[in-house]
């Protein structure tokens, strides 16, 4: 990979944009739980974007090398999401605050007695309602044309 020089013009907004939609708080959560899967001996990385980019914990979950992650707001939303599997998951594995992660969606199983079935096959769904006789009939579209001779 070749050196770059810095960005100019849109890419250095685009890189700009990027870099702001870093969370410190968010970074200072997945250390926590970086930590608390693998245990004490991988570290703590500094504090900061870069420091969370050079770190030696990430490459134990996401192998990066730190000149090729240049979103480090994705990368923490990856580690979100994988966080929030790990808590669905919910197989023992998980260690940490499971507050850290939202729980994902699970399943939910819906039973129904042959009495319902046909009590339902009588209802007229929202879908299948009426438009009570309107019609276009009437109605205009706007001014019309105006010519001035």
């Amino acid at each position: 990979m070749a050196n770059k020089g810095p960005a100019y013009g849109m890419s250095r907004d685009v890189q700009s944009k990027i870099e702001k939609k870093y969370d410190d708080e968010l970074e200072d959560r997945l250390v926590e739980w970086i930590v608390a899967q693998c245990g004490a001996a991988v570290g703590r990385p500094e504090r900061g974007r870069l420091g969370f980019q050079g770190c030696h914990t990430v490459p134990v979950i996401v192998p990066l090398h730190p000149s090729a992650a240049k979103d480090m707001a994705a990368v923490q939303r990856t580690l979100m999401a994988l966080g929030s599997l790990a808590v669905t998951k919910n197989d023992g594995n998980y260690h940490g605050d499971p507050n850290w992660f939202m729980k994902k969606a699970q399943e939910h199983k819906r039973e129904f007695t042959e009495s319902q079935l046909k009590e339902g096959k009588n209802v007229i769904g929202l879908q299948m309602g009426s438009n009570k006789g309107a019609s276009q009939a009437g109605m205009s579209y706007g001014r019309p044309r105006q010519i001035i001779s």
